[in-house]
């Protein structure tokens, strides 16, 4: 933590930590007073939700493991509905995991009689923002983890109940077949982080290398969230102008989100292909699920929604049909096998460019011996 020093007693120096930029209480509060409370929250439909999801999403889980071969090391994943409000509680807390490296960049800045009113409108627009996706989002898997904090309360996949039901009943989707669909693209993103060892390491160095190196005045980042707040209430995805980092990035941070845009291509390609693969013979309904889902896709993604968007990749990545086209040009030529050397070491790892253009890949991934059984 970013520190000051000033005289204390005796002359003694001591020190006194940053501010924290933005006021995340008030933030929460914020959040929960504009998620509001939807009507299918007190319906007898929800009381379905919890066993369903607990069930299903087991469910999903082994089917994503004999598809792709991926098994968790973190054991099997816990499955939490929750309201709107709870949503908002649980991405406060990601939020603040994520972004410290930024707020306690921001937080050193932050001095003077001014500070209080900086922080909380910084609070505000955050709640806002929260608040607004918080209808909007289905299930989320919280790939954040942070040693000291409650176990309890990370590596969950959520799911939103109200904003479940509300989606089922609209367009009279098939409860049990509905959910299962959505667990298998929760569970299948939380294969790819708990399967693959190194993978969520590896890219929470990517979010925090390039968070750590913003060297942002405040006011900026003030502006930056009024901006995506009143894109929010004019109906568009508050982010798709390049996030938060994107708008206060250096050329060398944004090398790093291009690094990180080539991963999440492949993981979201990914997700949707063995979600797919996976659930051939008992979603019949998905192609329907998928373009109902694609039509609110600019306002909500099922990986790591916040964390993607925040960093700014949407507004140049459409990650689902480039990571998907990716698969399809690899498995084209060398089959799963060859796909799966992505998976072997960050150093296989498809580019961003690597994305768009597969055949550089497959030549330079060709370059390179197999890992050893």
């Amino acid at each position: 933590m970013t520190a000051t020093g000033r005289a204390g007693a005796g002359g003694r120096g001591v020190t006194e930590p940053a501010p924290d930029p933005v006021d995340w209480a008030l933030a929460q509060r914020v959040a929960v007073r504009i998620a509001g409370t939807d009507p299918f929250a007190r319906s007898y439909h929800a009381d379905s939700l919890g066993p369903d999801f607990a069930e299903l999403t087991e469910q999903a889980e082994a089917l994503v493991a004999e598809e792709t071969g991926l098994r968790s090391l973190a054991g099997p994943a816990r499955a939490r509905v929750t309201d709107r409000a709870g949503w908002v509680q649980a991405n406060v807390a990601s939020f603040r995991r994520l972004l410290r490296p930024l707020t306690e960049t921001l937080g050193a800045k932050m001095r003077g009689p001014m500070a209080p009113v900086a922080r909380r409108a910084a609070g505000a627009e955050v709640g806002a923002l929260l608040g607004w996706m918080s209808g909007r989002v289905l299930g989320q898997y919280d790939l954040l983890v942070v040693d000291d904090e409650d176990p309890d309360d990370q590596d969950v996949v959520y799911y939103v109940g109200p904003n479940v039901l509300a989606l089922e009943r609209r367009f009279a989707f098939p409860p049990r077949e509905f959910r299962l669909w959505l667990a298998l693209h929760e569970v299948t993103h939380r294969a790819q982080f708990t399967g693959v060892p190194w993978m969520r390491a590896h890219f929470l160095e990517l979010v925090h290398g390039t968070l750590s190196g913003v060297d942002a005045d405040p006011k900026r980042l003030l502006d930056a969230l009024r901006r995506a707040v009143v894109a929010a209430r004019a109906g568009n995805n508050p982010l798709d102008d390049g996030g938060i980092a994107a708008l206060l990035a250096t050329p060398a941070q944004r090398e790093a989100l291009d690094r990180m845009g080539g991963l999440m291509s492949l993981l979201e390609g990914h997700g949707d292909v063995t979600m797919g693969r996976a659930g051939a013979d008992l979603v019949p309904s998905a192609d329907r699920f998928a373009r109902v889902l694609r039509q609110r896709r600019g306002q909500a993604r099922p990986l790591a929604k916040l964390v993607q968007q925040l960093v700014g990749l949407d507004a140049k990545l459409r990650q689902y049909e480039q990571g998907e086209r990716f698969i399809e040009s690899v498995e084209g030529v060398g089959g799963p096998a060859l796909l799966n050397r992505a998976f072997e070491a960050p150093l296989l790892l498809p580019t961003l460019e690597e994305i768009r253009t597969p055949n550089r890949w497959i030549d330079r991934v060709g370059a390179i011996a197999p890992a050893l059984p």
